[in-house]
Protein backbone atom coordinates (compact mmCIF):
# COMPACT_ATOMS: atom_id res chain seq x y z
CA UNK A 1 0.00 0.00 0.00
CA UNK A 2 1.31 3.79 -0.87
CA UNK A 3 1.69 5.56 2.27
CA UNK A 4 2.11 9.09 2.75
CA UNK A 5 6.06 9.04 2.78
CA UNK A 6 5.73 8.15 -1.05
CA UNK A 7 3.85 10.60 -1.90
CA UNK A 8 6.02 13.10 -0.34
CA UNK A 9 9.36 11.39 -1.99
CA UNK A 10 7.75 11.96 -5.45
CA UNK A 11 6.81 15.49 -4.88
CA UNK A 12 10.49 16.27 -3.81
CA UNK A 13 11.64 14.40 -6.69
CA UNK A 14 9.30 16.41 -8.79
CA UNK A 15 10.64 19.81 -7.38
CA UNK A 16 14.21 18.69 -7.28
CA UNK A 17 13.69 17.78 -11.01
CA UNK A 18 12.53 21.32 -11.48
CA UNK A 19 14.87 22.72 -9.38
CA UNK A 20 17.43 21.19 -11.99
CA UNK A 21 15.94 22.14 -14.97
CA UNK A 22 15.72 25.68 -14.30
CA UNK A 23 19.62 26.14 -12.41
CA UNK A 24 20.28 24.36 -16.36
CA UNK A 25 18.38 26.37 -17.79
CA UNK A 26 20.07 29.25 -16.41
CA UNK A 27 23.54 29.00 -16.45
CA UNK A 28 24.06 25.39 -19.35
CA UNK A 29 21.20 27.42 -22.02
CA UNK A 30 21.60 30.85 -20.83
CA UNK A 31 25.06 32.16 -22.78
CA UNK A 32 23.62 30.88 -26.56
CA UNK A 33 20.20 32.50 -25.79
CA UNK A 34 21.48 35.89 -24.57
CA UNK A 35 24.20 35.86 -27.68
CA UNK A 36 21.35 34.61 -30.38
CA UNK A 37 18.91 37.13 -29.24
CA UNK A 38 21.58 40.18 -29.10
CA UNK A 39 22.60 39.37 -32.98
CA UNK A 40 18.57 39.61 -34.23
CA UNK A 41 18.37 42.43 -31.93
CA UNK A 42 21.91 44.48 -33.91
CA UNK A 43 20.35 42.73 -36.96
CA UNK A 44 17.34 44.70 -36.97
CA UNK A 45 18.61 47.59 -35.43
CA UNK A 46 21.27 47.47 -38.89
CA UNK A 47 18.18 46.94 -40.63
CA UNK A 48 16.09 49.64 -39.61
CA UNK A 49 19.52 52.37 -39.84
CA UNK A 50 19.78 51.39 -43.57
CA UNK A 51 16.02 51.75 -43.92
CA UNK A 52 16.61 55.26 -42.55
CA UNK A 53 19.07 56.39 -44.58
CA UNK A 54 17.36 55.20 -47.60
CA UNK A 55 14.80 57.53 -46.53
CA UNK A 56 16.89 60.04 -46.04
CA UNK A 57 18.79 60.05 -49.15
CA UNK A 58 15.56 59.82 -51.22
CA UNK A 59 13.72 62.46 -49.94
CA UNK A 60 17.17 64.64 -50.18
CA UNK A 61 17.03 63.61 -54.24
CA UNK A 62 13.48 64.86 -54.28
CA UNK A 63 14.25 67.78 -52.61
CA UNK A 64 16.84 68.91 -54.98
CA UNK A 65 14.93 67.70 -57.73
CA UNK A 66 11.99 70.27 -56.87
CA UNK A 67 14.02 72.81 -56.07
CA UNK A 68 15.91 72.88 -59.57
CA UNK A 69 12.31 72.34 -61.42
CA UNK A 70 11.06 75.05 -59.76
CA UNK A 71 13.85 77.10 -60.59
CA UNK A 72 13.72 75.87 -64.19
CA UNK A 73 10.42 76.62 -64.43
CA UNK A 74 9.78 79.86 -66.21
CA UNK A 75 11.97 78.47 -68.82
CA UNK A 76 10.49 75.08 -69.20
CA UNK A 77 6.59 76.88 -69.30
CA UNK A 78 7.40 80.22 -71.06
CA UNK A 79 5.29 80.87 -73.80
CA UNK A 80 3.27 77.68 -73.71
CA UNK A 81 0.23 79.38 -72.91
CA UNK A 82 0.93 82.54 -74.59
CA UNK A 83 -2.55 84.46 -75.73
CA UNK A 84 -4.58 81.53 -73.73
CA UNK A 85 -7.27 82.33 -71.23
CA UNK A 86 -7.44 79.17 -68.32
CA UNK A 87 -10.26 79.10 -65.93
CA UNK A 88 -9.64 76.74 -62.82
CA UNK A 89 -12.40 74.77 -61.29
CA UNK A 90 -12.04 73.44 -57.73
CA UNK A 91 -14.12 69.75 -56.80
CA UNK A 92 -15.34 69.87 -52.82
CA UNK A 93 -11.94 69.24 -50.95
CA UNK A 94 -9.46 70.22 -53.28
CA UNK A 95 -6.34 71.26 -51.48
CA UNK A 96 -6.67 74.84 -51.59
CA UNK A 97 -3.03 75.28 -50.50
CA UNK A 98 -1.94 74.38 -54.38
CA UNK A 99 -4.11 77.45 -55.85
CA UNK A 100 -1.43 80.35 -55.65
CA UNK A 101 0.93 77.70 -57.20
CA UNK A 102 -1.44 76.55 -60.28
CA UNK A 103 -2.45 80.32 -60.99
CA UNK A 104 1.65 81.08 -61.04
CA UNK A 105 2.29 78.66 -63.33
CA UNK A 106 -0.23 79.14 -65.88
CA UNK A 107 0.90 82.98 -65.36
CA UNK A 108 4.66 82.31 -66.01
CA UNK A 109 3.37 79.91 -69.29
CA UNK A 110 2.07 83.08 -70.74
CA UNK A 111 -1.77 82.46 -69.88
CA UNK A 112 -4.12 84.85 -68.27
CA UNK A 113 -5.80 83.53 -65.25
CA UNK A 114 -9.63 84.46 -65.72
CA UNK A 115 -10.60 83.20 -62.01
CA UNK A 116 -11.45 80.53 -60.10
CA UNK A 117 -14.83 78.46 -59.68
CA UNK A 118 -15.13 76.38 -56.60
CA UNK A 119 -18.44 73.73 -56.39
CA UNK A 120 -19.56 73.23 -53.10
CA UNK A 121 -20.66 70.06 -51.47
CA UNK A 122 -24.00 71.23 -52.07
CA UNK A 123 -23.57 71.01 -55.32
CA UNK A 124 -22.88 67.07 -55.06
CA UNK A 125 -25.91 66.82 -52.35
CA UNK A 126 -28.03 64.01 -54.00
CA UNK A 127 -30.65 65.75 -52.40
CA UNK A 128 -29.93 68.63 -54.57
CA UNK A 129 -30.16 66.58 -58.33
CA UNK A 130 -33.52 67.95 -58.67
CA UNK A 131 -33.08 71.61 -58.06
CA UNK A 132 -29.43 71.42 -60.20
CA UNK A 133 -31.98 69.79 -62.83
CA UNK A 134 -34.58 72.56 -62.71
CA UNK A 135 -31.93 75.32 -63.04
CA UNK A 136 -30.35 73.95 -65.63
CA UNK A 137 -33.46 74.13 -67.81
CA UNK A 138 -34.11 77.27 -66.33
CA UNK A 139 -30.90 79.16 -67.09
CA UNK A 140 -29.87 76.76 -70.40
CA UNK A 141 -29.35 79.59 -73.74
CA UNK A 142 -32.25 79.31 -76.05
CA UNK A 143 -31.83 76.70 -78.62
CA UNK A 144 -29.24 74.89 -75.90
CA UNK A 145 -30.11 70.87 -76.33
CA UNK A 146 -29.86 68.26 -73.73
CA UNK A 147 -28.02 64.84 -75.11
CA UNK A 148 -30.77 62.58 -74.44
CA UNK A 149 -30.20 60.52 -71.33
CA UNK A 150 -27.86 63.63 -69.46
CA UNK A 151 -28.12 64.00 -65.74
CA UNK A 152 -28.66 66.71 -64.06
CA UNK A 153 -24.91 67.19 -63.48
CA UNK A 154 -23.93 66.74 -67.40
CA UNK A 155 -26.74 70.07 -67.59
CA UNK A 156 -25.66 71.99 -65.23
CA UNK A 157 -22.06 71.60 -66.53
CA UNK A 158 -23.40 72.45 -69.86
CA UNK A 159 -24.83 75.66 -68.50
CA UNK A 160 -22.05 76.27 -66.04
CA UNK A 161 -19.84 75.96 -69.35
CA UNK A 162 -21.73 77.97 -71.38
CA UNK A 163 -21.23 80.88 -69.11
CA UNK A 164 -17.18 80.00 -67.88
CA UNK A 165 -15.81 78.84 -70.98
CA UNK A 166 -15.30 79.33 -75.14
CA UNK A 167 -14.17 77.41 -77.75
CA UNK A 168 -13.82 80.66 -80.02
CA UNK A 169 -10.36 82.32 -79.58
CA UNK A 170 -11.98 85.67 -80.73
CA UNK A 171 -14.50 85.47 -77.63
CA UNK A 172 -12.04 84.68 -75.03
CA UNK A 173 -12.02 86.90 -72.28
CA UNK A 174 -16.13 88.27 -73.41
CA UNK A 175 -19.11 87.94 -70.85
CA UNK A 176 -21.58 85.46 -72.70
CA UNK A 177 -24.66 87.87 -72.30
CA UNK A 178 -26.88 85.10 -73.07
CA UNK A 179 -25.50 83.43 -69.53
CA UNK A 180 -25.04 86.65 -67.69
CA UNK A 181 -27.27 85.01 -65.07
CA UNK A 182 -25.84 81.87 -64.73
CA UNK A 183 -22.92 82.58 -62.62
CA UNK A 184 -25.04 84.25 -59.95
CA UNK A 185 -28.13 82.04 -59.12
CA UNK A 186 -25.66 79.32 -59.06
CA UNK A 187 -23.81 81.11 -56.42
CA UNK A 188 -26.58 82.58 -54.55
CA UNK A 189 -28.12 78.96 -54.50
CA UNK A 190 -24.81 77.70 -52.50
CA UNK A 191 -23.95 75.51 -55.31
CA UNK A 192 -20.47 77.45 -56.22
CA UNK A 193 -17.95 80.12 -55.34
CA UNK A 194 -16.06 82.38 -57.13
CA UNK A 195 -13.01 84.25 -57.22
CA UNK A 196 -11.70 86.91 -59.70
CA UNK A 197 -13.68 86.79 -62.59
CA UNK A 198 -14.52 84.12 -64.58
CA UNK A 199 -17.34 85.08 -66.30
CA UNK A 200 -15.08 86.33 -68.86
CA UNK A 201 -14.35 83.50 -70.49
CA UNK A 202 -11.75 80.75 -70.62
CA UNK A 203 -10.20 78.90 -73.35
CA UNK A 204 -8.99 76.44 -71.49
CA UNK A 205 -10.14 74.80 -67.92
CA UNK A 206 -8.09 72.84 -65.22
CA UNK A 207 -10.52 70.86 -62.62
CA UNK A 208 -8.57 70.25 -59.60
CA UNK A 209 -9.64 66.83 -58.10
CA UNK A 210 -10.50 66.94 -54.50
CA UNK A 211 -7.21 65.56 -51.95
CA UNK A 212 -8.77 62.05 -50.95
CA UNK A 213 -11.42 60.21 -52.71
CA UNK A 214 -14.96 60.52 -51.64
CA UNK A 215 -16.42 57.73 -49.28
CA UNK A 216 -19.40 56.39 -48.56
CA UNK A 217 -22.81 55.28 -50.82
CA UNK A 218 -22.75 58.60 -52.30
CA UNK A 219 -18.82 58.74 -53.57
CA UNK A 220 -19.63 57.11 -57.05
CA UNK A 221 -22.10 59.77 -57.89
CA UNK A 222 -19.74 62.63 -56.43
CA UNK A 223 -17.16 61.56 -58.58
CA UNK A 224 -19.58 61.30 -61.70
CA UNK A 225 -20.76 64.80 -60.66
CA UNK A 226 -16.88 66.06 -61.12
CA UNK A 227 -16.48 63.75 -64.45
CA UNK A 228 -19.58 65.62 -65.90
CA UNK A 229 -18.53 69.03 -65.51
CA UNK A 230 -15.09 68.58 -66.74
CA UNK A 231 -16.45 66.68 -69.84
CA UNK A 232 -19.15 69.92 -70.16
CA UNK A 233 -15.75 72.29 -69.97
CA UNK A 234 -14.28 70.44 -72.38
CA UNK A 235 -16.84 70.32 -75.12
CA UNK A 236 -17.41 74.36 -74.58
CA UNK A 237 -13.60 75.07 -74.87
CA UNK A 238 -10.40 74.37 -76.74
CA UNK A 239 -9.28 71.74 -74.06
CA UNK A 240 -9.88 70.65 -70.20
CA UNK A 241 -7.20 68.71 -67.68
CA UNK A 242 -7.88 66.66 -64.72
CA UNK A 243 -5.35 67.45 -62.32
CA UNK A 244 -4.74 66.31 -58.73
CA UNK A 245 -2.55 64.27 -56.19
CA UNK A 246 -1.44 61.01 -56.46
CA UNK A 247 -4.68 59.78 -53.93
CA UNK A 248 -7.05 60.98 -57.37
CA UNK A 249 -5.62 58.54 -59.62
CA UNK A 250 -5.96 55.92 -56.91
CA UNK A 251 -8.98 53.41 -56.48
CA UNK A 252 -12.05 55.32 -55.91
CA UNK A 253 -9.85 59.03 -57.10
CA UNK A 254 -11.51 61.39 -59.40
CA UNK A 255 -8.66 60.97 -61.90
CA UNK A 256 -9.21 56.78 -61.42
CA UNK A 257 -13.39 57.93 -62.58
CA UNK A 258 -12.32 59.90 -65.32
CA UNK A 259 -10.01 57.62 -66.86
CA UNK A 260 -12.59 55.16 -66.39
CA UNK A 261 -15.42 57.62 -67.74
CA UNK A 262 -15.26 56.36 -71.78
CA UNK A 263 -16.00 59.46 -73.56
CA UNK A 264 -14.40 61.68 -71.30
CA UNK A 265 -11.22 59.42 -70.73
CA UNK A 266 -10.57 59.81 -74.36
CA UNK A 267 -10.85 63.36 -74.76
CA UNK A 268 -9.94 65.17 -70.77
CA UNK A 269 -6.42 64.94 -69.64
CA UNK A 270 -5.16 63.87 -66.25
CA UNK A 271 -2.03 64.67 -64.32
CA UNK A 272 -1.73 63.22 -60.97
CA UNK A 273 1.58 65.22 -59.79
CA UNK A 274 0.69 68.70 -59.00
CA UNK A 275 1.60 68.60 -55.90
CA UNK A 276 4.84 68.50 -57.91
CA UNK A 277 6.86 71.43 -59.70
CA UNK A 278 7.46 68.95 -62.35
CA UNK A 279 3.90 67.94 -61.93
CA UNK A 280 2.65 71.86 -62.68
CA UNK A 281 4.86 72.04 -65.54
CA UNK A 282 3.40 68.71 -66.92
CA UNK A 283 -0.19 70.32 -66.53
CA UNK A 284 0.93 73.33 -68.85
CA UNK A 285 2.09 70.80 -71.32
CA UNK A 286 -1.34 68.94 -70.99
CA UNK A 287 -2.76 71.95 -71.47
CA UNK A 288 -1.21 73.36 -74.45
CA UNK A 289 -1.90 69.61 -75.71
CA UNK A 290 -5.59 69.79 -75.26
CA UNK A 291 -5.31 73.33 -76.96
CA UNK A 292 -3.88 71.23 -80.44
CA UNK A 293 -6.41 68.88 -80.01
CA UNK A 294 -4.79 65.58 -78.31
CA UNK A 295 -4.84 63.90 -74.54
CA UNK A 296 -3.29 61.95 -72.28
CA UNK A 297 -3.00 60.24 -68.70
CA UNK A 298 -0.16 61.63 -67.07
CA UNK A 299 1.69 61.27 -63.58
CA UNK A 300 2.42 58.18 -61.60
CA UNK A 301 -0.95 56.86 -60.98
CA UNK A 302 -1.44 52.97 -62.66
CA UNK A 303 -3.58 54.80 -65.42
CA UNK A 304 -0.63 56.65 -66.36
CA UNK A 305 1.01 56.40 -69.70
CA UNK A 306 4.09 58.92 -68.94
CA UNK A 307 5.20 60.75 -66.61
CA UNK A 308 4.18 64.25 -68.54
CA UNK A 309 3.56 65.19 -72.56
CA UNK A 310 6.42 65.33 -74.42
CA UNK A 311 7.50 69.18 -74.45
CA UNK A 312 6.94 71.23 -77.78
CA UNK A 313 9.39 73.20 -79.54
CA UNK A 314 7.12 75.85 -80.39
CA UNK A 315 4.27 76.92 -77.79
CA UNK A 316 0.83 77.19 -78.54
CA UNK A 317 -0.71 79.99 -81.09
CA UNK A 318 -1.08 83.50 -79.85
CA UNK A 319 -5.04 83.67 -79.22
CA UNK A 320 -6.39 87.15 -80.06
CA UNK A 321 -8.84 88.33 -77.24
CA UNK A 322 -12.38 89.83 -78.60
Amino acid sequence: MIDFRYHLVSIVAIFLALTVGIVLGSTVLQNPIIRSTQATAESIKKMNQDQRDQIAALQAREDGNNAFVSDATPELVQGNLAGEHVLVVEAPGAPSGLRDQVREVIERAGGTYTGRITLTDKFLSAEQTGVLDGLAAQLSPIGTVFAEGATPYDKAGQVLASALVTNTPLSAGTVNTATSAVLQVFQEGGFIAMSDDPSKRATLAVVVAPATPYEGDDADAQNGAIVAVAGALDNGSLGTVVAGTATASGTGGVIAAVLDSGDEASQVSTVDTLDLPSGRVALVYALREQHAGRSGAYGIGSGATAFAPTPSASPSPVATGG
